[in-house]
């Protein structure tokens, strides 16, 4: 006779195995890390070891936007036209030489290289046309508002397609022939049943790509979420032994190894005993002593085409005044921002074009307290706030000039303002602009506007700001401008003006707009650098947005086992960098 075990032991019983099996798993993967690491630690001079702050989102190109993502991405699926790093001009990649444009046809005619997927098959105009329905067919983000300017494409052959526009475009080469163009062999299925499905665009992100294919230098060998992920030289890369913008490309390494630091502290350890070749994220100025006290680290200082900003809510008061708004751009100290947040790593920003993209940054724009006192600021910020009907029972100057501490404003209505909030990611996750709201915060109050700093967690701060709009104020920054100022339109033009739009300030102005789909159709470059001076001098005049800063990418770099990174605008982390590097001999 059998006695039947009760079933609170059975479940514990099932639950211990579990666990068991559980840690059993997550041993055999931090082994396999180990094991990796210590096979290759200074030994195999052909495998390289990158660090990344997190895992990437997704290997799935329609849905993998995060940084980390785009950073695998970017080495397998490859565009047209790329950057030259050191010119930044527009240079043929996938592409084998310049188009040849039909001014009157509107057509551009472009001969491609004869490359191949990384499974050995040929790539085609088949490809790009494909590639061109597949943005077409489901309206992929970032993709298809740039592409609708195309009427038709047609392949005259398997390596020559034409490009027919509707219309003049002055982005066609900057902002859709530097697109990835995706394999119709991987996608043509996936894509197909994608749009049968009732929400198709989720259905084609949602898809799990496990070996993806492309035509970039390396392709995905092995992936284990949370450890590591490991690439492999694609033995079909076109680049390989050629010589494209003045780089002989690679690659030059068998196989490069990308572990997840969950924090810089531990990342920049690694670093330093040696574990990592690189760390492919931008490094706090607190860890530059250290690291330049290290004979083995080599240091990079580079620029960025960033934005970081103060926007206002333009729908709701205090903020739809522009006098307001004003009046806070003239007392904000960017100079402290520079010295004391920074830490001299960066640049003040005048205008909402970094200074580093000289062919389109207008330094004529209207600048707010720049080079004044405090005493200063704050008097100009008086006489702007005065003139607007605003007032103070105590205000913030005294007849002889002597600052004091003010009572709270007054609005032209006679009530006081009331309390607003300036919210920032939290300091753990960006302290230069948790720091900034909180000096700005203090900047206000000794105006007499009732400002609060307030770190917001930064998932719930965007969903806040441009999803809800349910805000006063806010510090963000876009840390990786396009190089064409076409993102003028994007951030200010009146119709982004809605939930999870662009145009998170609310900004409106009729001649604002204008401008912004005029320049488009300019393929004048001349005459369009005159319209986007123009419409830099406006968001300055209104202030939707005020620039604070643009800070430097600072970067690190083992020097023992591999040299010959490529500085660019936005750091050494990029394709010609991972195409160019080699073993120190």
């Amino acid at each position: 006779m059998s006695i039947k075990t009760p079933w609170i032991i059975r479940k514990l019983k099932r639950g211990a195995e579990d666990w068991a099996g559980f840690i059993l798993s997550a041993l055999l993967v931090a082994f396999s890390v180990l094991l990796l690491f210590s096979c290759h630690k200074g030994g195999d001079t052909r495998f390289l070891r990158i660090g990344l702050p997190e895992d990437p989102r997704s290997l799935n190109l329609w849905l993998g936007t995060d940084a980390n993502s785009r950073k695998i991405l970017s080495l397998i699926y490859q565009p047209l036209f790329r950057r030259h790093p050191e010119t930044l001009d527009i240079i043929p990649w996938l592409a084998a030489q310049p188009p040849v444009v039909d001014k009157e046809a509107l057509s551009y005619t472009i001969k491609l290289r004869h490359a191949k997927w990384s499974d050995g098959s040929e790539f085609t105009s088949e490809d790009v046309l494909f590639t061109k329905q597949l943005f077409f067919d489901f309206k992929v983000p970032r993709y298809y508002s740039n592409w609708k300017i195309i009427k038709k494409i047609e392949a005259l052959d398997a390596h020559t397609v034409v490009f027919h526009l509707k219309e003049p475009s002055a982005i066609f080469m900057s902002r859709v022939l530097t697109a990835p163009i995706v394999s119709k062999k991987e996608w043509a299925q996936v894509a197909q049943q994608a749009l049968d499905r009732e929400k198709p665009l989720r259905s084609l992100q949602d898809h799990a790509v496990v070996n993806p294919l492309g035509t970039g230098p390396f392709m995905l060998k092995e992936y284990k979420k949370g450890a590591y992920l490991l690439m492999k030289k694609n033995p079909y890369f076109f680049g390989m032994g050629e010589t494209l913008g003045g780089h002989l490309l690679g690659p030059h390494v068998d196989d490069v190894m990308f572990r997840v630091y969950g924090t810089s502290d531990v990342a920049v350890l690694a670093l330093k005993k040696g574990d990592i070749d690189y760390y492919w994220w931008d490094i706090q100025p607190g860890y530059i002593h250290d690291l330049k006290e290290q004979d083995n680290v080599d240091l990079y200082f580079n620029k960025k085409s960033a934005l970081y900003y103060l926007g206002f809510n333009l729908r709701r008061a205090p903020f739809n005044d522009k006098a307001v708004r004003q009046a806070v751009a003239t007392v904000v100290d960017k100079e402290f921002i520079l010295t004391r947040i920074l830490q001299n790593f960066g640049t003040p920003m005048c205008s909402v074009i970094p200074s580093g993209n000289h062919f389109w940054h207008n330094p004529g724009v209207r600048q707010y307290g720049a080079g004044k006192t405090k005493a200063q600021r704050i008097q100009q910020a008086v006489k702007i706030l005065k003139e607007a009907g605003y007032s103070w029972e105590t205000p913030p100057l005294e007849a002889d000039g002597n600052l004091v501490a003010p009572t709270d404003i007054i609005t032209p209505a006679g009530t006081k303002m009331g309390k607003f909030v300036i919210l920032t990611p939290p300091a753990d996750y960006d302290p230069k602009r948790a720091f900034a709201g909180t000096m700005i915060q203090e900047w206000l109050r000794e105006l007499g506007l009732p400002a609060f700093s307030r770190p917001m967690a930064f998932n719930s701060l965007l969903d806040t700001v441009k999803g809800k709009h349910d805000f006063d104020a806010f510090v963000l920054g876009y840390g990786k401008l396009n190089l064409d100022p076409d993102y003028l339109r994007s951030f200010f033009y009146s119709k982004n003006d809605k939930p999870r739009g662009w145009n998170m300030s609310g900004y409106s102005n009729p001649e604002f707009d204008a401008m912004a789909d005029l320049q488009r159709t300019l393929t004048d470059t001349g005459a369009r650098k005159k319209l986007i001076f123009k419409m830099q001098e406006m968001i300055l005049e209104d202030i939707p947005y005020l620039p604070l800063y643009n800070p430097h990418i600072i970067e690190a770099t083992m020097n023992t086992r591999f040299r010959g990174w490529v500085p660019k605008v936005d750091g050494i982390g990029n394709i010609w960098s991972l195409c160019v590097v080699k073993p120190v001999e």
